[in-house]
């Protein structure tokens, strides 16, 4: 049972596993900031403390949770803040770049990656729990069902692997669904050639009618005389990330 009673409204499973905890912290060794997103009861927050990171900021909307953290002794020099992530400013929260760790809540997993991809220049390493479906998009590869918007926005801007598949008896309550653990490492690609706004909106057109030909898919954009290029004739799930940044630049010449 765990100390914190979970509330539906903010998605929470807590980790009870802390084997697969310490495989999640240990990720982060060697990096100097942290933001924990979702600290809960402290599972991940206890095994962070023992590091010797610069900083470790911990974010919940709960402030249940805070309130649990900032009665233990041993967390009195994490930051703790009760808000919601999703109204955050990063960049007021660390000077240098900062690493992000937590086990995500499900119903608000795509808008928190959306958020990382806005801060994607301040941030070097990501290491998250999610739903296990929702994993299995981000690190699939073109050419796949599972291939669509946040494969390609995140693989753009972060090499991405699983670390660990976790069952769902690892949870307090039981979540309904699998989960997974992923590793984000920031790359090199800084600038695109193009604004990041209209390459998110090549990319979220093309794959809203996936199973259309890129010529119907983008009939919204002013495509005019550029239709024969054979790339229209393809699906978005075939396109790679490099595709598509080609593809965006050529609509925006």
């Amino acid at each position: 049972m765990n100390i914190i009673k979970s509330k539906k409204k903010f998605g929470q499973h807590f980790l009870k596993d802390l084997s697969v905890a310490k495989i999640i912290v240990k990720e982060f060794q060697k990096k100097k900031n942290i933001l924990e997103i979702g600290p809960g009861d402290g599972v991940l927050t206890n095994f962070l403390v023992d590091q010797k990171f610069i900083k470790i900021v911990a974010i919940d909307i709960d402030h249940r949770s805070i309130e649990y953290l900032r009665g233990k002794k041993k967390y009195r020099k994490i930051h703790l803040i009760n808000d919601d992530i999703l109204k955050i400013d990063f960049s007021n929260l660390f000077r240098d770049k900062f690493s992000i760790i937590g086990n995500l809540p499900y119903n608000i997993s795509s808008q928190i990656l959306f958020k990382i991809l806005e801060y994607r220049n301040k941030i070097g390493l990501v290491v998250i729990m999610l739903q296990k479906e929702v994993a299995d998009r981000i690190i699939s590869a073109n050419n796949s069902k599972k291939y669509g918007i946040l494969s390609v926005l995140l693989q753009t801007f972060f090499k991405v692997r699983k670390i660990i598949d976790v069952d769902s008896k690892s949870f307090d309550p039981q979540p309904k669904v699998q989960s997974t653990v992923i590793k984000l490492i920031r790359n090199d690609v800084i600038n695109l050639g193009i604004e990041f706004s209209f390459f998110k909106k090549v990319v979220k057109l093309s794959f809203q009618r996936r199973r259309k030909m890129l010529r119907n898919a983008l009939k919204n954009l002013n495509l005019q005389n550029k239709l024969d290029h054979d790339i229209f004739s393809k699906r978005a799930e075939e396109l790679t990330t490099d595709d598509f940044i080609w593809l965006s630049k050529y609509l925006k010449n």
